[in-house]
């Protein structure tokens, strides 16, 4: 069916917003055709409404990058609720108004994981609501971005920061642990929750504001994107407003490359801390329900939350002194805990009643994170693995889960491993010596630490009753 698959760095994906559409419009029109009178004239309007938005959408799914930059463009031109990609405008409205800002950063040319911004931008009647409390302003690159504010998971297409009318970070909305799936992470209640989290830390003024100080960015040697080594002299402060929008535009994904590449040569190999950023609440056995704040809906067994006590059900409302209003916030805390592990205090409001507690955290915790879903990992596979991309594994005939050659870059500089005789389908014995991995994740990790300093390294692959031996190195 058109527009419902994508190709995404060799893999493909499925886009499910067409096809969610028109199954609903395959349904509508069954229940029409076989309805009565009054069931058909209650369809109608809601058919032809459908019908409409499915045209719109499908015409949106055939434009150009640089043709949905532009129509988004204008439509927020149009819009006078938004000021469009100009941050210091809206500091000085807020300035002037009190109001906290709302500030929504969304890559336009990324396709995708759009589901939160189509809710938000079709005017959900419980978001715009609550918008008009604040200074929306719309984020569509990160030229000339400060850093020193808007310091996020990069390899999102969808963030949503709250300030104060001063500037001050109240908090961080949207999180992701999948390429295509948000189902998990995030939802329209759990924006709203986190909007009415910022405006009463906000309306709390000076009572809350040193709590907020951990919140804040820790100031870096470069202030906005442009500057930093690996995207210096490529791009400018601004977006080229030509034919060249689209490639003018700094993509988040690469600020976090970059900024992964000045720790990686600070340092000489890439740490636990550069690799693994902003870890998911779920790597400490916190399952956060996307629907609220912070409330959790399960809690793993043996996991470091289920130690500190937290059970289902609870809304875990500080960590760190900082006050919570979104699963991203618990991210922001945990980015700050080191991979030797460490000791975060909390509060937990049970039944009514606030519960203090420690969630404490073991030397690598860090690297049990998943890295794969990342845009950021597909530059990783490339130094790391030669361009190979592998499938997490499936059962074996011998009853051993085996990792499986996904995808082999085909064009240089991916296709290192391609020219070393890696074929997709291969599946791997053994990679940089070891037999036991179940996680791409966990063998890039390993040849970082083991391999990191340009030695050459061995994977054996079966293929068709053979095994055969290949060697690569990172990069």
């Amino acid at each position: 069916m058109t527009g419902c698959v994508e190709d995404f760095g060799g893999a493909v994906v499925h886009n499910q917003r067409p096809c969610f559409i028109v199954s609903i419009l395959w349904g509508l029109f069954l229940l029409f055709f076989r309805g009565d009178g009054k069931v058909r004239n209650l369809l109608f309007p809601v058919i032809l409404i459908l019908f409409g938005s499915s045209i719109q959408l499908f015409g949106a799914e055939g434009m150009t990058r640089e043709q949905k930059v532009r129509a988004d463009q204008e439509r927020f031109a149009k819009d006078q609720t938004w000021i469009y990609n100009d941050f210091n405008a809206a500091l000085q409205e807020a300035k002037r108004s009190g109001k906290p800002i709302l500030a929504v950063m969304r890559c336009l040319p990324c396709e995708e994981c759009v589901k939160l911004d189509d809710a938000l931008l079709d005017s959900h009647p419980k978001i715009q609501a609550l918008r008009k409390d604040f200074v929306s302003v719309r984020i569509v690159s990160n030229n000339g971005l400060d850093l020193n504010r808007f310091r996020i998971d990069t390899d999102q297409s969808f963030s949503a920061l709250m300030f104060n009318s001063d500037g001050k970070l109240l908090g961080r909305y949207g999180t992701r642990s999948h390429r295509t799936q948000w189902e998990d992470d995030v939802s329209v209640d759990g924006l709203a929750a986190a909007l009415q989290g910022a405006m009463e830390l906000h309306r709390a003024g000076d009572k809350v504001s040193s709590s907020l100080d951990g919140k804040q960015p820790k100031p870096m040697d470069f202030q906005t994107p442009e500057q930093l080594p690996g995207l210096k002299g490529k791009y400018s402060s601004k977006l080229d407003p030509g034919p060249n929008i689209v490639k003018s535009c700094i993509h988040c994904h690469q600020v976090g490359e970059a900024i992964r590449d000045v720790a990686w040569q600070k340092g000489g190999k890439l740490s636990e801390e550069a690799l693994f950023v902003y870890p998911h609440p779920k790597v400490v056995g916190l399952i956060i329900d996307p629907r609220t704040k912070t409330t959790v809906r399960r809690v793993i067994a043996g996991s470091a939350a289920a130690k500190m006590g937290a059970l289902p059900g609870d809304e875990i409302i500080e960590m760190a002194g900082q006050p919570l209003i979104s699963m991203a916030d618990i991210q922001w805390v945990l980015q700050a805990v080191p991979a030797a592990g460490g000791e975060v205090k909390a509060k937990i409001k049970r039944r009514g009643e606030l519960v203090d507690a420690s969630l404490v955290l073991q030397p690598g915790w860090r690297s049990k994170d998943d890295l794969s879903w990342r845009a950021s990992t597909w530059e990783l596979r490339r130094r790391v693995l030669g361009g190979m991309l592998l499938k997490n594994p499936e059962q074996g005939a011998d009853n051993q889960k085996v990792l499986e050659v996904g995808h082999v870059g085909q064009y240089a500089p991916h296709d290192r491993a391609r020219q070393a005789g890696i074929k997709a389908g291969d599946r791997i014995v053994s990679i940089g010596g070891r037999t036991d991995f179940t996680r791409e994740t966990d063998v890039m990790w390993h040849l970082l630490q083991t391999f990191g300093d340009g030695k050459p390294y061995v994977v054996e692959v079966s293929r068709g009753g053979d095994i055969l031996k290949m060697q690569l190195t990172v990069q």
